[in-house]
């Protein structure tokens, strides 16, 4: 974790410079980097310390590996006999993934940082102890989002909740259940103190409620877990709700840039379009994608992106969700990619020349009949819904694209709803990160709900988010785990844990067997192993052998 020796003697050199600076697209604070914090530290400036929690979130949300690949909804973009171990689990080791340990457990020292000055160094008079609490309360509740995060990865971890003082390698790992008994006394701790609609960034009440609803979801279905946890879950889902509509705004409104700031997000990772370099880096414009400056007409500066290393797709059980009258097909991906230069296609049956705006590729969302096809392929490439994976379909006689001129071999309808502005290649995007939505907590009350057994509660929440998406009332009649499952694969796609959520529900491996391509092929998921994620490497050698390595690794 980055707060065991090697790190740790890092804070402690340079932990004493108050450099908390502005981190926020909307939290913007005075900066102090030359004092040190014991001399300078007051009742004044103190938030500071708690800016500077926010700001190490952004690590956390960019790290999409242990998020997204190896479920049913996300792949890899190379051959299904490509191996990836984050994806189909051949090979997955302690070498791989430190980085999802060491982001949020940077959080975790940031915030021990702050709760330890607020509560035992900062003189605070009465008239800022308000100020105070909700500094505190802040803390708690992003150090127990950080844990949360580590928890479904790893299982039982480091509770560590001391201000960073010290070069240390007895650090031991607590169990599950432990680690579960810590973020719901953090959450429950800030709650109270925690704002119902505070700045724009910060941390509310109700996005605490939507977190500890989450929480108490997901242990419930652990051996520790009981009925009483769904309950619980169920009831803070409906206060984190509260009076909001979500059929007041449509999914489109949503993710329309210009609406960032909306009362459907609860909480969400702050970026923006100045300030420092930071602040406009974020990079999940080019999550989903592939490498579109290949297709003839699009530049590697194009509105879409350049694809990350990652290399992740959606798999073509993502594609099929997506009914005919449901609107958050549009939003979350597009189906024709144009031109933003001109361009030149020749082939031996004739040449077409591409001009700005101009497409370059479809996706129909049912398969073209010959003809059809045959007629597309004289203006654009065209790839049929049984297509999206790895490989080169079978030229068309006749026609002036031909799919073996394509570059890319990889090929299918790229993500739209992260599209951003101002951003050059693979970074320098200023869209928020969704982290809560109002949507999200419906599926969560109807998730928890299900598991209590109050089954019309339960269809009642997952009905209000299908009708915001197809205009149609009351569209399910009844209702199963996959019914939830399905309906968050359309509506959180690339915004919540994805991984979590089935290993969570028992249906992990069922549903990378059934839909994710490459686990298809040669997956070896396990369920004595591949629940957990190993513990790092240099962690453990860290340790000097105080800390224990998950089974299997």
């Amino acid at each position: 974790m980055k707060f065991l020796p090697n790190i740790k003697y890092s804070y402690l050199c340079l932990g004493a410079l108050f450099v908390f600076g502005s981190c926020e697209k909307y939290i913007e604070e005075d900066i102090f980097s030359d004092l040190t914090s014991e001399s300078f530290v007051t009742q004044e400036n103190a938030d500071q310390l708690v800016v500077g929690i926010y700001g190490e979130l952004r690590d956390v949300y960019q790290n999409y590996t242990y998020q997204f690949l190896g479920t049913d909804i996300f792949t890899i973009q190379p051959a299904v006999f490509s191996v990836n171990s984050a994806n189909d689990y051949v090979g997955l080791s302690s070498g791989f993934g430190g980085e999802v340990w060491s982001d949020n457990y940077a959080v975790v020292a940031k915030a021990n940082t702050a709760i330890n000055r607020y509560e035992n160094q900062i003189d605070f008079n009465e008239s800022y102890l308000d100020d105070k609490a909700y500094g505190i309360a802040q803390a708690k509740a992003l150090r127990a989002l950080a844990f949360f995060n580590l928890v479904q990865q790893y299982g039982g971890v480091v509770i560590d909740l001391e201000e960073p003082s010290a070069i240390r390698s007895d650090y031991t790992r607590s169990t599950e259940e432990e680690t579960y008994t810590q973020i719901i006394s953090d959450l429950e701790s800030a709650i109270p103190d925690l704002l119902e609609s505070p700045d724009t960034g910060r941390f509310s009440k109700k996005a605490a409620q939507h977190l500890l609803a989450d929480v108490y979801l997901t242990r419930g279905y652990s051996s520790f877990g009981s009925n009483a946890d769904f309950v619980t879950a169920a009831t803070l889902a409906e206060e984190a709700i509260g009076s909001y509509d979500i059929r007041s705004q449509s999914f489109a409104e949503v993710f329309d840039y210009n609406n960032q700031i909306n009362d459907e997000i609860l909480f969400s990772v702050q970026w923006g379009n100045g300030g420092d370099v930071d602040d406009r880096n974020n990079n999940k414009h080019s999550l989903f994608i592939n490498a579109v400056n290949n297709y003839d007409g699009i530049s590697r500066a194009n509105l879409y992106g350049l694809k990350l290393d990652l290399d992740a797709m959606p798999t073509p059980f993502f594609y099929s969700l997506f009914n005919e009258n449901d609107s958050r097909e549009d939003v979350t991906i597009h189906r024709a990619l144009f031109a933003n230069e001109e361009a030149t296609v020749t082939s031996d049956f004739g040449t077409d020349n591409v001009a700005v705006g101009d497409t370059v590729i479809y996706y129909p969302k049912q398969a073209l009949d010959a003809d059809e096809l045959a007629d597309k392929l004289n203006r654009y490439y065209v790839y049929q819904p049984d297509q999206y994976l790895f490989g080169v379909p079978e030229n068309v006689e006749g026609v002036i694209y031909q799919y073996t001129s394509n570059l890319n071999r990889t090929n299918f309808p790229i993500f739209k709803k992260f599209q951003d502005v101002g951003f050059d290649g693979n970074v320098g995007g200023s869209r928020d990160t969704f982290v809560f939505r109002v949507a999200g907590t419906h599926l969560i009350a109807a998730e928890a709900h299900l598991a209590a057994g109050n089954t019309a509660s339960a269809l009642n929440h997952l009905n209000i988010v299908r009708e915001r998406a197809t205009g149609v009332a009351n569209e399910y009649t009844s209702i199963t785990i996959d019914d939830i499952l399905n309906e968050r694969a359309i509506e959180l796609a690339g915004e919540v844990n994805r991984w979590a959520v089935l290993k969570r529900t028992g249906k992990l491996e069922e549903r990378i067997e059934l839909f994710n391509p490459h686990v298809m092929d040669h997956g070896v998921f396990d369920q004595s192993v591949h629940k957990l994620r190993p513990i790092p490497a240099i962690e453990l050698q860290l340790s000097e052998g105080f800390m224990e390595q998950n089974p299997g690794y």
